[in-house]
């Protein structure tokens, strides 16, 4: 069977495609196979101008949009989902994130990896899923394996800082994250999808705030250069999970040379033990809503049992929505995880 590649992306005429961080990188590389295809790809980038200086690279027939999102805002994220009045939202590419930098907050007070690449994704595609169609595709990575969910210190507040755990933390969360979509996507009766994809090594600017020069060195000078595929090639997983009759849940990525997982051709490629936990999934999930105050959409619950239960027994709260309610969620909920790992 041929490798896959951009020209195996149908036809897309009619379709409406959201892909943040769009503006660079394998974003804006997945954007343009799309285009080309037809697609209506509305960009959602912290940075307007870029985004617009990115849309106007773009090929036809396609159209283009850019509208403004930071996903260290749940602010920002909660209004791009409420400005949203364009339809349906046929695939939604949660691509945008940040890689290795120093401890930094968001708005909201999450650690920015975390709060980037998992928990305004994470957000987002709650609020906007009512409006989505098909798929929902989230940016993971090989990094994941070196994960692990720390259910007693997310955001990094007591524990040293890491920059490459908190990264792998993000990752594996959006991995995690996937699978419990999926699983709820599946259990409502939705025929939208819910698919994970990574990139391999790709050579972007993701690696460019290490705040470390010898880290930017080591991987823009030699990484880059030597290990890396261009933006093009590490997009081709992305599309893969976008457009291949896969199913949902199903993880993409680049199968070679060398089993390394770092370029090559995409097909679905095994993930790590951690990443395959139901349990801290559904965890995870809770956590976020808690953290968040965005839940799972009630258009798309079961309606077979209107006092469904938690797996833990109890009714699931509804999430605060106000900035200091949601604070005080937080502060609840992770004084409640130190209570169980003191119980534990």
């Amino acid at each position: 069977m041929p490798a896959f590649s951009a020209s195996d992306v149908p036809d897309l005429s009619g379709q409406t495609v959201i892909i943040t961080g769009a503006n660079s990188g394998i974003g804006q590389a997945a954007a343009a196979a799309l285009t080309a295809k037809g697609a209506t790809v509305v960009l959602a980038v912290r940075d307007q101008a870029k985004g617009e200086a990115a849309a106007a690279t773009l090929p036809g027939p396609g159209t283009t949009e850019v509208r403004p999102l930071d996903l260290a805002s749940l602010d920002s994220v909660r209004a791009f989902a409420a400005s949203w009045d364009g339809g349906d939202v046929h695939l939604l590419i949660n691509n945008a994130g940040v890689m290795i930098p120093p401890l930094t907050r968001t708005a909201d007070g999450f650690e920015l990896q975390f709060g980037v690449n998992h928990l305004g994704h994470f957000a987002l595609t709650n609020l906007l899923l009512p409006q989505v169609s098909g798929r929902v595709v989230t940016v993971s990575s090989g990094a994941h394996r070196g994960g692990a969910i720390d259910f007693d210190d997310l955001n990094w507040e007591r524990k040293r800082y890491r920059p490459w755990r908190a990264y792998g933390q993000s990752k594996l969360a959006n991995l995690l994250f996937t699978s419990e979509l999926q699983r709820r996507l599946t259990e409502a009766g939705s025929a939208v999808k819910a698919t994970a994809a990574h990139p391999g090594y790709a050579a972007t600017n993701l690696q460019s705030h290490s705040g470390s020069w010898l880290m930017a060195f080591a991987m823009e000078r030699i990484g880059n250069r030597v290990l890396a595929q261009d933006a093009v090639g590490g997009a081709l997983p992305t599309l893969y999970a976008a457009v291949a009759d896969i199913p949902g849940d199903s993880f993409a990525g680049p199968t070679g040379p060398f089993g390394l997982g770092l370029r090559g051709a995409p097909a679905l490629v095994d993930r790590s033990a951690a990443a395959r936990d139901d349990a801290a999934a559904r965890r995870l999930w809770t956590a976020s809503e808690t953290l968040t105050g965005v839940s799972f959409p009630e258009s798309q619950r079961p309606r077979h049992n209107p006092l469904s239960r938690t797996a833990a027994g109890s009714h699931a709260p509804r999430p605060p929505s106000s900035r200091p309610a949601r604070a005080a969620a937080r502060a609840n909920f992770m004084a409640d995880q130190r209570r169980l790992d003191g119980a534990g």
